[in-house]
C-alpha cells in the first residue's frame, strides 16, 4: 500500500564509551527518496562527520537505482591504489541506510535472503545476508523489546576502496558481522535493532535507542 510514498530518514550519532579511543565526534546521516516492495530506493544520500579538527561530508543522488551525482568534501586525494569507480558499479545499487530497511511478509529468515549493493558515493560493495537464527531484544535501555531476526552479514569490496587498506582486507575476512532486524510496528517494513562488528579489540556494537 505504501509503494511510490516517498520516505525521509534522519540519523545522528555520536561516539561514546570505548569507541572514543579511536575516533571521538559525531555525525549525521540522511536519505530520502520512494518505498517499494522490496524496501527502500534511495534518491539521496549525505553523510556528514564531525570532531574537533576536521569536517567531512559525502553526498550522493541516485535516480533508477544508478548513482549519477557524488561528491566528497574534502575532496579524495588521487592515489593509484584505489580502486576505480566505473559507471556500472553505479547501477543497481542503493545507498548504506536505505539498504537496512527491509520489507518482507513476515519476521522470519526470508528477511535474510538477500544481498544488498550500495554504493556510498565513494565505495561500491556488497552486504551478502544469510539466516543465522531468531533471537529476543530484551533490555529496557533500548528502542525496542520482542522478538528480533539475526543476520550474518558478509562484506564482498567492489570498488572505491585501496588494494592495500588493512580496514578492508579485516572486513571482507570478517567472520564476526551481524544485523539484527525488528518489525517497525505493523508497516511490513523491518529496521535494524543491532549491528555487530567483531574486531581483533572487541566488538564494535551498535543499537537502537529511540525511534523519532
Amino acid at each position: 500500500h505504501a509503494e511510490g510514498s516517498a520516505y525521509q530518514l534522519d540519523l545522528a550519532a555520536d561516539v561514546t564509551g570505548l569507541a572514543q579511543i579511536v575516533a571521538q565526534g559525531s555525525g549525521t546521516v540522511n536519505s530520502g527518496g520512494m518505498m517499494t516492495e522490496t524496501g527502500l530506493t534511495s534518491e539521496r544520500f549525505y553523510l556528514e562527520t564531525r570532531t574537533s579538527a576536521d569536517r567531512f561530508s559525502v553526498e550522493t543522488r541516485y535516480s533508477g537505482g544508478t548513482a549519477n551525482h557524488f561528491a566528497v568534501s574534502p575532496p579524495l586525494p588521487e592515489n593509484p591504489d584505489r580502486v576505480a569507480v566505473t559507471a556500472a558499479h553505479r547501477r543497481g545499487v542503493n545507498d548504506p541506510v536505505a539498504a537496512f530497511i527491509l520489507r518482507g511478509s513476515g519476521l522470519d529468515q526470508s528477511l535474510c535472503n538477500r544481498t544488498m549493493p550500495i554504493f556510498t558515493g565513494i565505495e561500491r560493495f556488497d552486504l551478502a545476508l544469510s539466516f543465522a537464527q531468531m533471537d529476543s531484544a530484551t533490555s529496557t535501555r533500548t528502542g525496542y523489546q520482542g522478538p528480533v531476526v539475526a543476520c550474518a552479514m558478509r562484506y564482498v569490496p567492489i570498488s572505491g576502496h585501496f588494494n592495500s587498506s588493512e580496514i578492508t582486507a579485516y572486513l571482507r575476512d570478517n567472520q564476526r558481522m551481524m544485523a539484527w532486524f525488528a518489525p517497525l510496528g505493523n508497516t511490513g517494513f523491518f529496521i535494524p535493532y543491532r549491528v555487530l562488528i567483531g574486531t581483533s579489540f572487541g566488538d564494535l556494537s551498535m543499537v537502537l535507542t529511540s525511534i523519532q
